[in-house]
């Protein structure tokens, strides 16, 4: 094998690694960005759980609850929780053997953002919408306490 050859060589290994480089980086910033979004839906699924505690019990206001709920999102690191949308309906109802049973929904909307996933993927796919912000949501439904 010649010098000439040798030369061809690092021209091609060059290239491929401009060819994988951007795929590998997409797939580790999406692995990140996805354990993110799971560790951020795991919070709000909780946060919602906690608030429908509450909701149930004969103390347990529309304001407190919220209140619950928003300062249980800020403990779980979330920036946007002054922006989630809380509902608490505390007169829904659930079926219990067939029975309409009084019942707390509460359902909390976190509108979630990546934050390095679109543009590593648009280095790749300049006009691909994958990775723009989306709207989580998470819902509990509990039964009434007796008053």
């Amino acid at each position: 094998m010649n010098t000439r050859d040798r030369q061809h060589e690092r021209g091609q290994a060059l290239i491929e690694a401009a060819i994988t480089l951007p795929i590998l980086l997409m797939l580790m910033v999406g692995i990140f960005e996805i354990g993110r979004a799971y560790q951020t839906w795991q919070v709000l699924t909780n946060a919602a759980r906690e608030g429908a505690r509450m909701a149930i019990t004969p103390s347990g206001t529309q304001t407190t609850t919220t209140a619950l709920i928003r300062q249980y999102m800020a403990d779980g690191q979330l920036s946007e929780s002054a922006a989630a949308a809380v509902v608490v309906n505390k007169g829904a109802s659930i079926n219990v053997n067939g029975t309409p049973i009084s019942a707390s929904a509460v359902t909390v909307d976190y509108p979630f953002e990546f934050i390095m996933l679109q543009p590593v993927v648009r280095l790749v796919a300049p006009g691909a919408t994958v990775g723009g912000p989306l709207t989580m949501r998470a819902t509990a439904i509990m039964r009434n306490e007796a008053p």
